[in-house]
């Protein structure tokens, strides 16, 4: 594999923050945001609309009701975290389309995009 293969096929199962806000804005119901960290991260800070499915206990079981035409997005926290892989691979291999969040949540927030937590939306770092 040459440099340019091999950087097309690793874009090609990535999305960088902006990315995938645009998509969200753009209200693309194709797109189901994964947070794939235990459910206490979620609990306490999570990208808006997506779902909590720990990467750990990913199984047939858990994700029986997901729908397989849509394109799952798997983030973690971010820089030094291989969760979103993780949990990209276990995705993959049940059989879903699936790409990671370049960066995680913390690319995402970095970015200047809001959370949302049990409580709702966090507001941004001032």
């Amino acid at each position: 594999m040459n440099q340019i293969d091999y950087y097309q096929a690793k874009l090609d199962f990535e999305i960088d923050a902006a990315e995938l806000f645009a998509a969200l804005q753009a209200d693309q119901r194709k797109i189901v945001v994964v947070d794939v960290r235990l459910a206490a991260a979620y609990a306490t800070e999570h990208i808006p609309r997506a779902i909590n499915l720990p990467h750990a206990s990913l199984s047939n079981a858990m994700v029986g009701t997901l729908d397989s035409d849509k394109l799952y997005v798997c983030y973690c926290d971010g820089v030094g975290s291989n969760v979103s892989t993780k949990g990209a691979f276990s995705l993959a291999a049940l059989g879903f389309e699936v790409v990671e969040l370049t960066g995680g949540l913390d690319a995402w927030k970095r970015d200047g995009y809001k959370t949302e937590a049990a409580q709702g939306v966090l507001p941004l770092d001032e």
